[in-house]
This record gives structure tokens, C-alpha cells and sequence, in this order.
């Protein structure tokens, strides 16, 4: 009886262990994002793409842009993103911006994180 109670705990223990991994797993961690961290793009209409290792509920995550002046807006996310990304789309001219994401994923888990980037100024 008690070697099925031992074999019966290191089943239990090995279960919870890999139940943990799963679920550390399925966090939504940002994969690509354009533009990139530490990138420049033109001014004018940029779009704006953030793309996640797993699905994500859109209605629930945002994302949020700081302009060179401090002033935040929160960006319209796409209606046809896809599954796993936010897609948006805004007009910026130059200076130092900051994008901060929020994402809750399909596990019920949610992440942040930012994205700093440059927008360069008209070609002259």
C-alpha cells in the first residue's frame, strides 16, 4: 500500500509540474513588432503591427502611443487583425515616441510591454 501511495504523490507531483509549464507557456509574449524597438520610420501614415506567440482577445487589449510632446492616445485597434496580433494604423511626425501594449491572452494571462521608436522627418 504504501509504494501506491509513493508512485500515486510522484504522479501527482509530475502533473502539477507540467500543468505550471503550460500555463507559463501560453502567456502572449510579443514576437515582431513594426515598428521595431529602437527603430526609426517615416513620418506621416504609419502602421503600426504587433504580433504575439499565441492568440489574444483584442477587445480586452490595447495599445496606447506617448508622443514626443508627453501627451498619450490610445491607438483603434483593427478590426481584422489577426488572431495573435494588434494591428493599428495613426499619423505621427517626427520625434521619439513610445508604444505601450497591454494583451490578454486566450489563457486569461495578461502582458505589457513598450515599444520606444523614432519617426524621422520629411526627406528634404
Amino acid at each position: 500500500m504504501q509504494k501506491y501511495f509513493r508512485l500515486l504523490r510522484r504522479f501527482g507531483i509530475a502533473a502539477l509540474l507540467l500543468g505550471t509549464g503550460h500555463a507559463a507557456l501560453a502567456h502572449a509574449v510579443l514576437m515582431t513588432s513594426t515598428p521595431q524597438p529602437g527603430g526609426t520610420v517615416a513620418s506621416g501614415h504609419v502602421g503600426i503591427a504587433l504580433h504575439y506567440n499565441s492568440r489574444i482577445d483584442r477587445l480586452r487589449s490595447r495599445i496606447s502611443l506617448t508622443r514626443p510632446d508627453g501627451s498619450q492616445s490610445v491607438l483603434p485597434i483593427a478590426a481584422d487583425s489577426p488572431a495573435d496580433a494588434l494591428d493599428a494604423v495613426t499619423e505621427l511626425s517626427a520625434g521619439a515616441y513610445v508604444l505601450h501594449w497591454q494583451v490578454l491572452a486566450i489563457d486569461g494571462h495578461i502582458t505589457r510591454g513598450d515599444v520606444p521608436f523614432s519617426v524621422a522627418g520629411p526627406a528634404r
